[in-house]
């Protein structure tokens, strides 16, 4: 029997997991999202065509693959139907896990209400409403995807959630619909929808039975993990190889080759610490060349230096085999190149991760820059300090660097193993 390979990001997100799930996915025969929401951003670019994914596995872009949502993702009907209608004949390759929670318009409107009152505070969420659907998954109170096959019950019940939590929404000066306009949203949603909801897990493992290939796609990335990232400004749910697993219903023997996608600097959205962050005319240069700006929010990502301690913690939490180095060109023409391969912590130099890592500085190791690597195909043909730089990565994370994609496209991927 097939195990279940996992791409996964490990970095703080938007490290170019789309591309690569895209460019990998045709061989395999299905693809699986297991955990996170419409937070989540893939922009893959195909002949010209820039698809923009929040929910949807990146798989849907090829006609003969199945594509499912984990029991492990919250999903919002409204934003997964306007991704859905981008594409064509979803029939019988295209499946919702019916254990899936729903995030809900309150969601947001909850989110968005404690950023408020936080003020200077503020984690940074998306605003979509991650973080209370969640809320309610773990204490109980959520609402699943199944629920959505009987509308009128469901919207009964979520009135009477309103109304047993009236003071809190009060409080948080949240207007709540009403039932008649619930009930119509939720219906549009079931007539939608209702097609596509199954058990997942049951058909996860008959595929596997069948020695099908599976491959699933993380959401976000490892350093925004609920228990490992840089609490509190992090993700709410598990972004890490274990949860990957929870999120389908796959024992964690069914797990196979982890692929780790790395940027070749570094960026991060919202608040946090970010110990290689460059504030100067570098960071504004990857900026701009690596149009790095959310997928979800269009908000200004920060960007700064590939951080190797960093990346080595994640790959350690995920068991990582193998390293896919995305937007290696975004740094071309640079004169220097950084990479940070220890902090100074606390008046020492350490080569850890630490819980509290505001209190890093970075040491940076420094090296001559390259002109363009757009477009090449052979790890050979790279320039000289294009592989010195690669090589360097791999001797302090510990881990080969297996692809290297040149380009947005598809095709623009040197694969060295």
């Amino acid at each position: 029997m097939n195990k279940a390979d996992l791409i996964i990001g490990t970095q703080w997100g938007d490290e170019g997991k789309g591309k690569i799930v895209d460019m990998l996915a045709s061989n395999y025969d299905v693809v699986c999202r297991s955990g996170g929401g419409h937070n989540a951003g893939h922009t893959i670019l195909v002949n010209g065509t820039r698809y923009a994914l929040h929910l949807v596995p990146s798989g849907i872009l090829h006609k003969n693959i199945i594509n499912i949502i984990g029991n492990g993702v919250v999903v919002n009907p409204e934003a997964l139907i306007t991704e859905l209608a981008q594409f064509e004949q979803l029939e019988g390759r295209f499946f919702i896990s019916q254990r899936a929670h729903l995030n809900l318009t309150h969601h947001a409107l909850i989110d968005q209400a404690k950023e408020r009152q936080k003020g200077q505070n503020a984690i940074g969420t998306t605003g979509k409403g991650i973080g209370p659907a969640y809320s309610d998954k773990i204490s109980r109170q959520g609402h699943r995807v199944c629920e959505l096959l009987e509308p009128e019950k469901l919207a009964s019940d979520l009135i009477n959630d309103f109304n047993q939590n009236k003071a809190y929404y009060e409080a948080l000066n949240i207007q709540l619909p009403k039932q008649d306009e619930i009930l119509n949203k939720l219906q549009n949603y079931s007539k939608i929808l209702s097609p596509f909801i199954i058990n997942t897990t049951e058909l996860l493992w008959q595929k596997m039975a069948e020695n099908k290939k599976i491959l699933i796609e993380g959401a976000q990335g490892t350093l925004l993990d609920i228990d490992h990232g840089t609490y509190p400004c992090v993700t709410s749910s598990s972004t890490i190889s274990a949860g990957a697993c929870a999120g389908l219903g796959l024992a964690p023997k069914e797990l196979g080759r982890v692929i780790g996608i790395i940027k070749a600097y570094t960026t991060r959205v919202g608040n946090g610490p970010f110990p290689s962050e460059d504030l100067g005319e570098d960071g504004d240069k990857m900026c701009q060349i690596g149009k790095e700006f959310g997928t979800t929010t269009g908000r200004r990502r920060r960007t700064g230096w590939f951080d190797a301690l960093s990346v080595r913690y994640a790959s350690k939490l995920n068991g990582t085999d193998a390293f896919a180095l995305t937007k290696l060109d975004v740094l071309d023409g640079f004169k220097k190149v950084k990479i940070c391969s220890a902090y100074e912590y606390k008046g020492q130099k350490i080569n850890y991760f630490p819980i509290d890592l505001e209190n890093a500085r970075p040491i940076y190791e420094e090296f001559d820059g390259w002109e363009s690597i757009k477009g090449i195909k052979s790890y050979e043909q790279l320039p000289l300090n294009a592989r010195r730089y690669i090589e360097r990565i791999e001797e302090l994370t510990g881990v080969k660097i297996q692809y290297v994609s040149t380009s947005p496209e598809r095709n623009d991927t040197i694969v060295r193993f």
